[in-house]
């Protein structure tokens, strides 16, 4: 008893000692409530709802009865107490404000729809993303509020521009959830950005209507500055500066893209903190020391904060401009609360302006907190800020000579960006990239001090038609990335394959690392034994399912001693690309497919589960047959009849479970399925029910 007692009186005393430090916990948790929301099964209900409510203003008021009269110790509790309540109001909140129809069907047929945005898909086709979508027989409350369509085949008569209306026939389905069981949920993000069907088109898509007078004025203008830009800038190196210039990646090919990926360079592309602070240090830099040139407005005006005030309305334009991703939002709430803190004479980035930035993004786009680009983008902008911090008390300022602090602060942006980042990479991306700490060290300062800087001057001067001598500048800096992307990319083991993480793997790193980041003193320490556990599980290479059978049936995938073998060598492409890479296998389909694990009969491919069997049927064989000849039973069309004994795999399942997993258990096989939630995103038919175990 007066163990427990000491206990929590020194917690007490740490608790109080560390006020004053704690609001980066805010974001933390408002984050954990918003996952535990998420990994529900089921949607909360009104009343579940209005408890969290309830408890969240009870929280908040008894903190200013603490402040006001108790113990000032319990306010950071109540606070953090009311921010885990406050993350699955905001989740459900958004939920229902974005919630609009899915395809519960396939659709072929007439398509009308206004040109959104314009990208590029997978298979390096032009994809359009439609609103105001008109589907032919569809009644309105069926139809999507958005689709995404590729353009294949010669679609050389439509210049897709933003705001045009279009009509093309398309196949369009609903999106497709995990691939696998815990995967990442592409069905959950299509929600989210209100896409209710994607698909694809092979005839020609005619434009029905030019965009209205005041339609989609900034998505046109960033159509017109990139085809300006590529008319100037040739090749992937103009499609390169229009990216980072305005958002639009849809002119950058597929090789260059993936050159980028595997040199660790991809996020120079992206619009992110990096891009947005480079192009605002510019500004404010060219606009403080512009003003000191004129010494009778110099004396009269307030240089720093003029500069901060117009960088702040290019930071916004700039995110209009871009498309206001993920990442560029996250950079612009940080450089809005760093100019923000220039105005008001306050010291101008910290870790409340970082934790201010997590919580205004997770109140406002909860699904964020699951995305690659937030979990990134936060863990470097963090560590950069805690490193920079610790350099700066090594060398203090001055310390060092001038010319060799710009190519320290590189290395050390470089190395400490690229491990706060790595494990996120891994996790999502499933590779390392080995070199990727040389190809940054070799264009990063380009990026920043060449083709933003070009970027900006020819911003500046295409009014007065000056900008092709600052776009030939820029144009060098972007030759120069492409050409350290591909020579990087193509040394031998430039990407290191790393098998996807145990489903609490990346939330069990992600919380000790918080904690060792963000807790004063030596009890900081204690956060890196979740961290180390949770990497000490993942190197240990988690057990992956033996067997994966995708949404549709058409694949499946057995792991053998050469990795997994794929029953196909062509179709259901996505699924056997992200099968792979979340084994750590950096082979192909066609390479997989060519592996042992499956054999041919009459009866179709058959493959062994320990000592049960398993058959893919083939066209025409009978049911009878195939339980004969083994336990499991994949099929294309559901049978009339169910023999006993005998495991049926079909289509009438499939669309109630997705993609399935099966791995060996204590009573047989484990049949888990994809579809296992009940949420707003989740198919109408989703099995929640447990399948029972395979004997």
């Amino acid at each position: 008893m007066r163990g427990g007692l000491a206990l929590m009186r020194w917690s007490v005393d740490r608790l109080d000692a560390a006020r004053g430090r704690l609001f980066p916990f805010v974001p933390v948790g408002l984050g954990a409530g918003i996952g535990l929301w998420f990994a529900r099964d089921g949607e909360p209900g009104l009343a579940a709802y209005a408890a969290l409510a309830a408890a969240c203003l009870f929280c908040l008021g008894l903190a200013c009865l603490v402040r006001a009269r108790l113990v000032r110790a319990g306010q950071p509790l109540l606070i953090f107490l009311a921010c885990l309540c406050a993350g699955p109001l905001a989740g459900g909140f958004r939920a229902q404000t974005v919630a609009a129809p899915m395809l519960d069907f396939r659709y072929y047929g007439p398509v009308m729809g206004r040109i959104l945005d314009i990208d590029r898909s997978q298979s390096d086709a032009p994809r359009l993303l439609l609103d105001q979508v008109v589907l032919s027989d569809v009644a309105a409350d069926r139809t999507p509020a958005r689709i995404r369509v590729s353009l294949h085949g010669d679609q050389s008569w439509l210049v897709p521009v933003p705001g045009q209306t279009i009509i093309l026939t398309a196949h369009l389905a609903a999106p497709e959830g995990p691939v696998e069981p815990g995967a990442f949920d592409f069905r959950r993000m299509a929600f989210f950005d209100r896409i209710g069907a994607v698909g694809y088109t092979r005839s020609p898509a005619l434009l029905w209507q030019p965009p209205a007078a005041q339609a989609q004025l900034v998505g046109r203008l960033r159509t017109h500055l990139s085809a300006a830009i590529r008319a100037v800038i040739p090749g992937d190196s103009g499609a390169f500066a229009a990216g980072v210039m305005t958002g639009d990646r849809s002119g950058l090919s597929l090789d260059a893209v993936q050159a980028l990926r595997d040199s660790s360079l991809a996020h120079l592309l992206a619009i992110s903190g990096m891009n947005l602070a480079f192009l605002i240090g510019f500004t404010f830099g060219l606009l403080r020391y512009g003003i000191a040139l004129v010494p009778p407005l110099a004396l009269r005006v307030n240089s720093k904060k003029v500069a901060a005030a117009v960088s702040l309305g290019v930071a916004a334009f700039y995110l209009l401009l871009s498309g206001s991703n993920v990442a560029t939002e996250r950079a612009f709430i940080m450089v809005s609360v760093m100019l923000g803190a220039v105005l008001l004479d306050r010291q101008a980035l910290t870790l409340r302006s970082v934790a201010l930035a997590a919580s205004v993004l997770l109140l406002w786009q909860p699904e964020a907190l699951l995305s690659p680009g937030f979990q990134m983008s936060f863990a470097a902008t963090v560590a950069l800020i805690l490193g920079f911090r610790a350099l700066s008390d090594r060398w203090p300022p001055g310390t060092l000579p001038r010319g060799v602090m710009p190519v320290v602060t590189v290395i050390a942006a470089s190395i400490i960006g690229g491990f706060a980042t790595a494990p996120y990479a891994a996790a999502h991306f499933n590779r390392f990239t080995d070199y990727g700490l040389l190809a940054n060290l070799l264009t990063v300062s380009v990026m920043g001090l060449v083709v933003m800087p070009a970027g900006a001057v020819a911003a500046l001067l295409a009014p007065f038609g000056l900008a092709r001598p600052a776009l030939w500048v820029m144009q060098q800096g972007c030759d120069w990335i492409l050409y350290v992307a591909h020579r990087i990319a193509a040394l031998d083991g430039a990407v290191t394959a790393i098998p996807a993480p145990p489903p609490w793997g990346l939330s069990c790193l992600t919380l000790g690392l918080v904690w060792a980041v963000l807790w004063p003193g030596r009890a900081r320490l204690a956060g890196l034994l979740p961290a180390a556990v949770a990497l000490g599980v993942w190197a240990l290479a988690p057990a992956r399912p033996a067997v994966l059978i995708s949404a549709d049936g058409g694949l499946v995938g057995v792991m053998g001693p050469q990795g997994r073998a794929l029953s196909r060598d062509t179709g259901g492409s996505f699924a056997a690309r992200n099968w792979l890479e979340n084994d750590g296998d950096l082979a192909d389909q066609a390479t997989a497919a060519a592996r042992p694990g499956f054999s041919e009969t009459p009866l179709g491919q058959v493959f062994a589960l320990g000592r049960q069997r398993g058959i893919i049927a083939a066209k025409g064989a009978g049911i009878a047959a195939l339980c004969a000849r083994a336990d499991l039973v994949l099929v294309r069309t559901d049978p009339d009849t169910y023999p006993a004994g005998c495991r049926i795999i079909g289509p009438a399942l499939l669309r109630q479970s997705g993609a399935l997993a099966l791995s060996p258990g204590a009573s047989g096989w484990i049949v888990t399925a994809t579809h296992s939630q009940r949420r707003p995103w989740s198919p109408s038919d989703a099995l929640t029910a447990p399948i029972p175990p395979l004997q």
